[in-house]
């Protein structure tokens, strides 16, 4: 008998679905995109848990009639390519007809559809790649797609899956890129029934990338236009002093498709290089447009990935728009220096035409715009400077004056044109402390020598458990010797902690549970460097001086927020000078 056999089309799909479908993010940016490939003006993404247990899409395209919604679960059936000519020059989103039979096939899957003036629409509903279920249903203005438990039938894929709120912001992110893509569609998030992402169609790019990326962005936009032979580089970049630590905030297209190209991120951050200071990532939102068959888009499973006939040409047209645009920014200073006041002035502005056009609106009311929560990462355009705890401008916490305490617990500082700002010290230390226990773990210095030693007293198990695990908590910079009937000794720990306040008998409680005896995951490396920042933060109220402050607030300026601490929001409460203006009854325009 021969060893050679025809794989299943049931374990077929299963692969291609590990190409395709690598986490809820994939499945998002897949549906979304052919939402937009059927000419949706609405795409509509519901998710729960972080899509690890629903995923819905709902847009008004031109949906699809009974024959094409039985054909769209078979592998290699799309609507986008009817020859091997087409694939040399693509247009749409998609074009290999795997997306739909591979999400398919990992997942309880229904789609529902109609085309326009169908007297009745279509509903599929397939489990884990079996055979599809085809029934009538009440038709409506385009598709619904909704994908529950995925990977229920593929545990091994599953458990490689990250927590629900990674989940939910690289879900995000899909939705974040095609938004930016196209701001003619309007394009909502929402997560356990709370909107995350609500951005109208509209024709300003500007006012697109503001309501995604963060009102802050606005004031420091640069539009960029170098058209060259057949090819044309245009969007908006951010000025040197609106800079995130990280390449999360470079967003490039290629024919309106996100690509994460080598090439064009090298050009990009080489043109920026004399204007950033160290450590500093350009934002930008830049499309390339040039003629389908020059540029290869069937390069990765993912479509992340292009290959260009001629990449030269697209570097040195990059070069030359954020060149130009660079050295005509009128705020252009050295990196580093505060903002000056006429970029708070023209925020501030931008805030109060967003409130003037509110309030005309017949049966408007608003509302004191809270901050955004931890889940909530992203905040509507026109709102008070959003994303404070999750990604703040440079230098913002600098600039702040401190003007006093209240009630012993809080801050409350003046912040650019005379925001208030409520600044939670205890949250700024354990950031503080986080980023400089995760420096130390990165740069091999977790612990240093010292006349540092402490004894801790736990039971026999609880000691054993620990003991257990020295190793790992040796990596986070925990040495520990066994001294008998329960007792530990601490003879190294990292100077965050070796300052006399830790409890550290609550502290390697509170670790074993996170620490495995074998620490080699990075998700559970931070989640214990978490709990050691938080352990590391004197809960004691010390009233502090003027200067102590500014240092504090300064040296945050300096911090990751992408770290993720247990306090993370450093900003209670900020109440704009307009909104404070409105509550008192009087306007600037009164004066």
């Amino acid at each position: 008998m021969g060893r050679i056999r025809l794989l299943s089309d049931e374990l077929i799909n299963q692969i291609a679905a590990g190409e395709v479908v690598e986490r809820p993010a994939s499945v998002v940016k897949e549906l979304a995109e052919n939402a937009v490939d059927a000419q949706a003006t609405s795409v509509r993404v519901q998710l729960a848990e972080g899509g690890l247990s629903a995923i819905t899409i709902i847009d008004d395209g031109f949906g699809m009639s009974r024959d094409d919604a039985r054909l769209c679960l078979e592998r290699h059936a799309t609507s986008k390519l009817a020859d091997a000519d087409g694939l040399f020059q693509i247009v749409t989103k998609g074009f290999r007809g795997e997306a739909i039979p591979s999400i398919a096939s990992v997942s309880r899957f229904s789609l529902t559809t109609s085309e326009p003036g169908a007297a009745v629409g279509t509903r599929v509903v397939v489990e884990g790649g079996s055979a599809a279920s085809i029934e009538d249903a009440a038709p409506l203005a385009g598709t619904r797609i909704d994908v529950l438990d995925l990977f229920f039938n593929v545990p091994a894929r599953r458990k490689f899956l990250k927590r629900e709120s990674t989940e939910l912001t690289h879900c995000e992110e899909a939705v974040v890129r095609l938004a930016l893509a196209h701001p003619k569609v309007s394009f909502s998030l929402e997560h356990g029934g709370r909107r995350l992402i609500s951005s109208a169609a509209t024709d300003d790019l500007r006012e697109r990338i503001a309501e995604l990326l963060g009102g802050e962005a606005l004031p420091h936009l640069l539009a960029i236009d170098e058209r060259r032979l057949g090819v044309s580089v245009t969007g908006f970049i951010a000025s040197p002093e609106f800079t995130l630590p990280t390449a999360r905030g470079l967003y490039t297209f290629v024919n309106r498709r996100y690509v994460r190209d080598r090439g064009v991120n090298s050009a990009v951050q080489r043109a920026f290089q004399d204007s950033l200071p160290p450590g500093r990532q350009p934002v930008t939102a830049i499309f390339i447009d040039l003629d389908p068959r020059a540029v290869d888009v069937n390069v990765h499973p993912q479509k992340l990935e292009v290959r260009f006939s001629d990449p030269r040409s697209i570097q040195e047209a990059l070069s030359a728009a954020i060149g130009r645009a660079l050295k005509a920014a009128p705020w252009r200073q050295n990196a580093g220096q505060p903002l000056p006041e006429a970029v708070h002035a023209q925020y501030a502005m931008a805030v109060d035409r967003f409130l003037a056009r509110a309030s005309e609106t017949p049966g408007a009311f608003l509302e004191p715009v809270p901050l955004p929560s931890a889940e909530a990462t992203r905040a509507p355009f026109g709102t008070a400077r959003p994303q404070l705890n999750d990604d703040p401008p440079p230098g913002y916490f600098g600039a702040l004056r401190f003007k006093g305490d209240l009630g012993r617990r809080f801050w409350l500082c003046e912040g650019p044109g005379g925001t208030l700002v409520v600044v939670d010290p205890f949250a700024v230390e354990e950031r503080l402390a986080l980023q400089s226990l995760v420096d130390r773990h990165r740069a091999g210095e977790v612990t240093e020598a010292g006349l540092f030693s402490t004894t801790v007293s736990l039971g026999p198990d609880e000691a054993a458990a620990v003991l257990a695990r020295a190793s790992s908590f040796a990596r986070l910079g925990l040495e520990l010797d066994d001294f008998g009937q329960g007792s530990l000794a601490i003879r190294r720990a990292p100077p965050e902690l070796s300052g006399g306040a830790v409890d550290f008998t609550a502290l390697l409680r509170e670790l074993v549970p996170l620490v495995p005896v074998e620490l080699t995951d990075d998700d559970q490396l931070m989640d214990a460097l978490g709990v050691m920042a938080h352990r590391a933060v004197s809960t004691t109220w010390r009233a502090p001086s003027h200067d102590e402050v500014h240092a504090r607030l300064a040296a945050l300026d300096g911090t990751d927020f992408l770290l993720r601490p247990r306090r993370q929001r450093v900003v209670v409460h900020e109440l704009p000078l307009l909104e404070l203006e409105s509550r008192s009854g009087e306007s600037p325009r009164s004066r």
